[in-house]
């Protein structure tokens, strides 16, 4: 039997999106969730995968489910 590779720890994220389509900066973003600007720089970009306390404080901030802002695959591209 062939071992399987271990599944990527990527976690994807549409936080600057939603951010972006509600006209909300990150410092804005960072003030609402008891957080520093540069965190919401590095979840955006995928640097840092945050808790899950912080995912799902960031769903409720966007009142969205967290699947909607959080996955284990790539989303979609817009337009696809």
């Amino acid at each position: 039997m062939t071992p399987q590779p271990a599944p990527s720890e990527t976690i994807h994220n549409r936080i600057a999106m939603l951010r972006v389509e509600r006209g909300i900066t990150r410092r804005q973003l960072a003030d609402a969730l008891g957080v520093h600007y540069q965190t919401v720089g590095y979840l955006e970009r995928g640097e840092y995968s945050p808790s899950l306390h912080l995912a799902l404080r960031i769903a409720a901030y966007f009142e969205v489910p967290v699947e909607v802002v959080f996955s284990l695959e790539a989303f979609p591209r817009l337009g696809s």
